[in-house]
Formats: structure tokens, C-alpha cells, sequence
């Protein structure tokens, strides 16, 4: 890991040098925690940064510091971006726990439920009436799910929750949390990157994960198992949101805020949710193909997750309620935002 204000100080003499060089008018630092060759980093915030600079007619420059790369943990990339020490993140919400109570309802079990696109297009749908007061301190750009948690498992083979009693399961959200306890098993929480190793050396039994994660770390070396139910139902989900600082984006012309704004909107989070389930059945092939055992639940086996998880909601609810939200009406609401996009 390297020293952060050295990192900071080297992007600065970079960023000072392109300039005088003839660069872009307006620079950008976005900062997140996957590896270069990630499909997150490759296929959605490489892509979305080129637009964002083609739409600014070569105004904006942005560049990408993955892994980490420019000091600390995940967990505070969502500060680094408040306190302006970048300039653009992509996280986890659910790294700083609490932090987005209203949009942890797209979290639920039950909300979201075997299509990214919808849930991306309801997170977007919701934001500006029910989501907004959970991102002080930065100016979202567009928020999204991955395809949702599929169960990954060491030595287990899981058909029942009972399956699941007593192992040691990794999850990143508080959410998630709920739904280890649900089921019997332990939460760890760690972040992704922290994975592979945390199974090799028998810290976790199992994860829910998407199966997207599989390539990048790996994690078909340390699984035998990959889990989910019928028609790809998934057992909750995790959402992420990719925000400038607040005081940045507000020193900005309309024109290089538009630039942003059209990279954003549109059909952009249908294409988020696309890439994201694109990039999952190529990694639970990848895990297929390296001799792992794809166990796609029955329907009744399924119910039998949706009975033991039900309660969450409620649990949610009152949690929530207590901080002023209306919980039981924003399920209600996201379910409806989210049916209302699904295709099928």
C-alpha cells in the first residue's frame, strides 16, 4: 500500500505537467478498490470516464485509480471523496454501515430480484423523492446493484438453510449481515479484496457474492461450491454509487456538469445492469468449467430461503423508523419501482 500524500503529491506533479503540456481543462481523481482488470473497472467506470470526457468536448480529463492504489482501505474511500481528498469514488455503500439507511432497502431480500437493470433504474428512480438525504457531502453520479448474492462455499454443498447452520460466512453490508444470522451462520464482514485469502486459510467457510467476482480474485481455486435459486433468485444484494465531491461539482460550468449528467442518465444504468449480469454468468462458467458444482436450488428450496429471510424486512422497518424513515412504505415503493422495470 503505498504512503497517501506521496501518491497524492505524485498525481499532482503528474496532473501539473499534463497541464502544461495542453491537457484537459478540468481533471479528475476517481479512486476505488477492484483491481485493474476487473470487469467493474474495465467494462462500466472506464467506459462511463470516456463518455463523461467525450460529452465535455475535451474539457474533462478523468483518470482511474484502482485497487487502492492512491492509500487506504475501502471502507474510506466514501471520506476521501467528502473531504476532497479525490475527486471521484466507486464503493460500497454498505463498507461504512449506516451511513445510506434509506437505499439499504434495495438490499432487502425480496426487493431486488433476478434483474439488475430494473434495479438500477428504480435506485435512479427513487433518488431524487426517497434516496437523496442519504449523500451529504457529494453529488451522486449514478448508483447500481451487482446481479445479487449467490452463496460460494469451501467444502459445503447447500440445498437448506439448515445447510448453512454454525459456518462462517463473509458478507460486506450490514444487510447482508441479517441475512447470515437468518440462516444460522456467522457474518464475517471484510472487504472484497480480502477474500481469497480469508478462504484459503479456512477464516471463512463461504461468502455471498456475486458471481461476477469469481475471475479477478480467483475464487473458483478456493470454492467448491456455487449456490443460488430458481430463475437466479439471490439472497439480497449490494448497492454501490459512484458520487464527486459536493464542492467540486459545484465549482463546475453547466456545460462540464452536463457532460457528467449525460454519462449518467439515459439508459446508462440499464447497460450498468447489463454488464454486471454479463460479467456474472461468465464467472460462474469460469467456475463450472474448473470443476466446481453449480447447485441451482429448487423452487421449493427456494421457498424455504424466502420463508427463513422474510423477516428482515421487518427488522429493517423498525431499525429504520427509529432514525424518522418511513421503512415500511419505501419496501413497498421499491418493490413497485423495481417491478415496474423488470422485463420478464
Amino acid at each position: 500500500m503505498i504512503n497517501l500524500k506521496k501518491a497524492l503529491l505524485s498525481a499532482a506533479l503528474f496532473a501539473l505537467g499534463a497541464t502544461s503540456a495542453g491537457a484537459a481543462e478540468y481533471e479528475f481523481k476517481l479512486h476505488h478498490f477492484l483491481g485493474e482488470k476487473s470487469p467493474a473497472n474495465t467494462k462500466m467506470l472506464e467506459p462511463w470516464a470516456r463518455q463523461v470526457e467525450e460529452n465535455s468536448g475535451g474539457k474533462v480529463a478523468i483518470e482511474i485509480y484502482p485497487a487502492m492504489t492512491l492509500g487506504g482501505r475501502p471502507p474510506e474511500l466514501i471520506n476521501q471523496v467528502r473531504d476532497g481528498v479525490v475527486d471521484l469514488i466507486w464503493t460500497v455503500n454498505g463498507y461504512t454501515p449506516g451511513l445510506f439507511p434509506r437505499t439499504e432497502v434495495f438490499e432487502l431480500p425480496g426487493v431486488h430480484t433476478n434483474d439488475a437493470a430494473a434495479t438500477n433504474q428504480a435506485l435512479m428512480e427513487l433518488y431524487e423523492t426517497d434516496l437523496k438525504g442519504d449523500y451529504k457531502g457529494v453529488e451522486v453520479m449514478f448508483l447500481h446493484v451487482h446481479a445479487g448474492q449467490g452463496i460460494h462455499m469451501t467444502e459445503t454443498p447447500v440445498r437448506s438453510p439448515a445447510d448453512l447452520a454454525g459456518k462462517k460466512i463473509r458478507i460486506p453490508t450490514r444487510t447482508g449481515a441479517w441475512v447470515i444470522e437468518a440462516l444460522g451462520a456467522a457474518p464475517v464482514a471484510m472487504p472484497v479484496p480480502e477474500l481469497p485469502t480469508a478462504l484459503q486459510k479456512g477464516v471463512i467457510d463461504g461468502a455471498f457474492i456475486p458471481w461476477e467476482i469469481i475471475p479477478p480474485l480467483k475464487i473458483q481455486e478456493q470454492t467448491k461450491y456455487q449456490i443460488e435459486g430458481a430463475d437466479k433468485t439471490r439472497f439480497g444484494n449490494t448497492t454501490f454509487q459512484v458520487s464527486m465531491n459536493k464542492d467540486r461539482w459545484e465549482s463546475l460550468p453547466e456545460d462540464v456538469q452536463k457532460a457528467f449528467r449525460d454519462a449518467s442518465g439515459g439508459d446508462w444504468p440499464v447497460q450498468v445492469g447489463k454488464i454486471w449480469e454479463g460479467a456474472d454468468d461468465f464467472g460462474i462458467n469460469l467456475a463450472v468449467e474448473a470443476g466446481n458444482e453449480h447447485i441451482v436450488l429448487t423452487p421449493e428450496e427456494t421457498a424455504a430461503f424466502d420463508e427463513a429471510l422474510a423477516p428482515i424486512v421487518d427488522r429493517w422497518v423498525e431499525e429504520v423508523s427509529a432514525k424518522g424513515i418511513d421503512g415500511a412504505a419505501l419496501v413497498e415503493k421499491a418493490k413497485a419501482a423495481v417491478k415496474s422495470h423488470t422485463s420478464n
